[in-house]
């Protein structure tokens, strides 16, 4: 049987250093991480606002709808769904919000979680590859100053597909949301527990094949 190479399926995701990393978040995955910010950490997201900068097609954008009060959404590229056209790493002074919640390239994550701690009063959370806290680098310039307040380890995988999200689409790459928080500096594991089936909706894929 010949090996599946797809960019959905192979662990190791490799994209030009230019590149927008554009890979949606099935928005079963936000509502996964809202429903433990709500439930764990007692948190009333209703009375928070929550800024998106990676905003993409609105994958993300939608769901946090769902929880947070209000959405304050925008991205460097214009994918032609209306939001705000911003470089969130551009500098100068952007209004805080309560909380900012991304997929940022991973390239660049590091500095976009450095932007969200400090435009965000309560953290921020980031959905990324769980390679993300390997590297001697990344722990010298990131992890040993600002470590993640959580690690919410999916049990599932998520599958992201470039350009797209997939109700079919599979998976080899693992991926957490890595929460930081200003009051709570120590980091502990957590797992979602397997949670698609039950926060997943037909409306998630536009695309779909009806």
């Amino acid at each position: 049987m010949s090996q599946n190479r797809s960019t959905a399926v192979m662990q190791r995701r490799v994209e030009a250093h230019n590149s927008l990393d554009d890979f949606p978040t099935p928005p079963w995955a936000t509502r996964a991480l809202c429903e433990w910010l709500g439930s764990e950490l007692g948190t009333d997201l209703s009375a928070m606002a929550v800024r998106e900068p990676c905003a993409n097609r609105g994958f993300m954008v939608r769901p946090l709808g769902e929880y947070f009060g209000a959405v304050i959404a925008s991205d460097v590229h214009d994918y032609g769904y209306g939001f705000a056209i911003e470089d969130f790493l551009f500098p100068g002074q952007i209004p805080p919000v309560d909380f900012t919640c991304m997929n940022p390239p991973f390239r660049l994550a590091e500095q976009f979680v450095e932007r969200a701690l400090a435009t965000s009063r309560v953290g921020c959370a980031a959905i990324l590859r769980s390679a993300f806290l390997e590297g001697v680098g990344r722990f010298e310039r990131l992890y040993s100053n600002r470590p993640p307040s959580f690690v919410l380890q999916f049990a599932e995988r998520v599958p992201m597909v470039k350009g797209r999200v997939d109700p079919e689409a599979a998976s080899a790459t693992s991926y957490a949301w890595l929460i930081w928080l200003h009051d709570q500096p120590e980091s502990r594991l957590r797992w979602i527990a397997p949670c698609r089936k039950r926060l997943e909706r037909a409306t998630d894929y536009p695309d779909a094949a009806a």
